[in-house]
């Protein structure tokens, strides 16, 4: 609903998802009365993620989305006010800071979190997006677990294609490493660790052309781009490890980024070039991209908050 009223919050969080919602609990038991601006998927990517069996406290495991209902219900049991609107603009100048939302209804806010979450990339293909969580995946470590004694693939040439690779074929059957060039990315420590691992098969110049499969990942159709020659591999797992995109370019210009547009923040910290600005979750976090890792740099965002809230006198 469009409100043509500015407003004064003593904190604002962008983005929900593990992050969102664990800084949104901390920050309403701290009296911080937070409003969470959900963006355009509530929850982030584990709402496309079905069975969650390595975050503590769910001894049978949870669905994604299921997960992610739970950790809105105890943000708003607090107090925490969630809307489920984009942000469009925002200005750091501070020190009070201002945000617009998609209905142009501006926000001030004495501090912001940001956990807006990063975004696997993708190939693009129609059977992909079908398949998607029914043995389609983003994440190895996530979904590895549950393909342990059979055969997969993965797409990539990078270290995180490397190091996915060799993390599956600890447990799996045999994985079949597709690599559309004929070399690798990865660092020459890990291209020596797939070299050395037995069970992984280096497809070169090869390109994913159809993923089978109605209910399930059945197998996968490659093609060399070089000879043209197709072949389909009897898989039933199929992992896409060719980078993620973190949500930031809305604060392009206003938060440090390194290269890929990852928030920078103080080491061991959330705070960010800007005073009353925190970064957590998968926006600031190339490396780890787990629930229970954005969870928890959720919290320090909330205590960073509080206590920079505190310092100015502000609570």
């Amino acid at each position: 609903m469009s409100v043509s009223t500015t407003e004064r919050q003593k904190c604002v969080i962008i983005g929900s998802g593990p992050a969102g919602y664990t800084a949104a609990i901390y920050a309403s038991r701290a009296n911080l009365a937070p409003v969470l601006y959900t963006g355009k998927e509530p929850g982030g990517q584990l709402t496309i993620t079905n069975d969650v069996e390595n975050y503590p406290g769910y001894p049978q495991g949870v669905m994604g989305p299921q997960m992610m209902e739970d950790f809105k219900n105890q943000a708003v049991r607090f107090g925490t006010d969630i809307r489920y609107e984009m942000i469009a603009r925002v200005d750091f100048t501070g020190p009070v800071h201002k945000i617009w939302s998609e209905t142009g209804h501006e926000v001030q806010a004495d501090t912001v979190i940001i956990a807006t979450g990063a975004s696997a990339k993708w190939l693009g293909l129609e059977s992909e997006h079908r398949l998607m969580s029914k043995g389609v995946s983003a994440c190895a470590v996530c979904d590895g677990f549950f393909f342990r004694g059979q055969e997969v693939a993965i797409v990539g040439a990078g270290d995180t294609a490397a190091e996915e690779a060799t993390y599956l074929a600890k447990m799996c059957k045999k994985v079949h490493l597709l690599v559309r060039r004929d070399e690798m990315r990865a660092s020459k420590i890990m291209q020596e660790r797939v070299r050395n691992t037995a069970n992984l098969e280096v497809h070169w110049n090869t390109e994913t052309e159809e993923i089978l499969g109605v209910e399930g990942v059945e197998g996968v159709r490659i093609v060399n781009n070089k000879t043209g020659v197709k072949t389909e591999l009897n898989v039933t797992g199929f992992f896409v490890a060719i980078g993620h995109k973190p949500n930031t370019d809305l604060f392009e210009g206003w938060i440090d980024m390194d290269d890929n547009k990852y928030l920078k923040a103080v080491p061991g910290r959330t705070l960010t070039n800007r005073e009353g600005v925190f970064a957590s979750g998968d926006a600031q976090d190339h490396i780890y991209r787990q629930a229970v890792t954005a969870a928890g740099s959720g919290c320090m965002a909330a205590l960073d908050a509080e206590r920079y809230l505190s310092e100015k006198g502000i609570i």
